[in-house]
């Protein structure tokens, strides 16, 4: 195995504090939890790297660049985000709340082999950018993550030959997943030993300065089966950092969650999630009789509208080298580009970031909570 500095770097603007204390960090399940307020200090974080933000428009990667950056222009406290797409539905998130350690969340992982669901004469999906081709489990741990993160039960989200490999590595790594993943990690041969699951409306502390909250996305299935997972990541005020649902299937009401209110006012009993970073599919994927496996385009406008978000990261979990039964059948509706124009006519003051497999996006958020 080619050492990880040698073939991709995925944290590129130099050295960091480990996330040691996170990974040792148990997951405390609960409800969220938003009345803590966390005043925000005086450090300043040098931002030689980042560009402004600005009101409306559009922004992408340079192809010089080795990393994309953005930082949102208010007053508060800071949060430093990088988030490296390793394509399909796989990301390595870095998080680095202001004068704490950053932690490092592996992301339905995919680095074993190529997704074909156990059955390739049916669909066999590569990856595409060979450095990210390339990768393996060793890659990974060698960031030191601190938490796993699970949002679906299928192969493409919850792959049973990366997990193997990566629970037989690192079994104290901290999980946190739907419940419907529940079969799929308990027949590994050495089975994670801290997974939380969460239910959409549940949440759990990553460490004592963020939280996760699962979210309602998409039933694979019959109605009434539990639907799988989404994930707000939050700071410790309660602000939304981050959405992450692969699919662009969302239930608007599990973004309306209890929250306690003073005595006096009781007018409101709920508060609405929001995130400043959606990270989503923009481009529809579908099969024969017009049947949505992957939403995007107009829907992926609405959620950004719902979750107020600045940012939009697209995801192209779709971009794939594809063969078998399947993947002929498979067709793919509107572009990039056409979610562009759509964001831009619906809310022109939200930007889009798009990310380059392999290659750090890198945003430090300036968090405001009278936004």
């Amino acid at each position: 195995m080619v050492p990880m500095a040698g073939r991709l770097q995925l944290l590129s603007s130099g050295p960091t504090a480990p996330a040691a204390a996170a990974s040792r960090h148990r997951l405390r399940l609960s409800t969220p939890a938003w009345s803590r307020r966390r005043p925000a200090d005086r450090r300043t974080r040098s931002n030689s790297n980042s560009i402004a933000a600005a009101s409306s428009g559009r922004s992408s990667p340079s192809s010089e660049n080795k990393s994309a950056a953005a930082t949102i222009s208010s007053s508060g406290r800071k949060v430093a985000l990088k988030l490296t797409y390793l394509e399909i539905n796989s990301w390595v998130w870095e998080v680095e709340p202001q004068q704490a350690p950053p932690v490092r969340i592996l992301v339905d992982p995919l680095v074993v082999g190529n997704l074909d669901f156990g059955a390739p004469w049916l669909f066999d999906g590569a990856k595409k950018d060979p450095k990210v081709k390339a990768m393996g489990v060793e890659d990974l741990l060698a960031l030191d993550p601190g938490l796993l993160l699970i949002t679906q039960s299928l192969d493409d989200h919850c792959h049973v030959r990366t997990l193997t490999q990566l629970s037989a590595m690192a079994p104290e790594l901290p999980a946190v997943t739907t419940p419907n993943a529940r079969p799929v990690l308990a027949s590994l041969p050495t089975p994670f030993r801290r997974v939380t699951y969460l239910e959409p409306g549940q949440s759990a502390a990553v460490t004592d300065r963020l939280r996760v909250v699962a979210t309602a996305g998409p039933v694979l299935g019959p109605p009434w089966q539990r639907p799988e997972n989404g994930y707000v990541i939050l700071d410790d005020g309660g602000h939304g950092l981050l959405y992450y649902e692969p699919h662009c299937v969302y239930d608007e009401s599990s973004f309306f969650l209890p929250v306690p209110v003073p005595e006096e006012d009781r007018s409101n009993q709920r508060r609405r999630l929001r995130a400043d970073v959606v990270v989503t599919p923009v481009v529809k994927q579908l099969l024969p009789a017009n049947f949505t496996l992957v939403s995007g385009q107009e829907d992926a406008v609405a959620l950004a509208r719902l979750l107020r978000a600045r940012y939009v990261v697209p995801m192209s979990n779709g971009d794939v080298d594809a063969g078998g039964l399947l993947a002929a059948a498979i067709s793919k509706q509107g572009t990039t580009s056409s979610f562009q124009d759509m964001l831009s006519e619906a809310l022109p003051r939200v930007q889009v970031l798009q990310p380059t497999p392999g290659v750090p996006l890198q945003l430090e958020l300036d968090i405001n909570d009278d936004d």
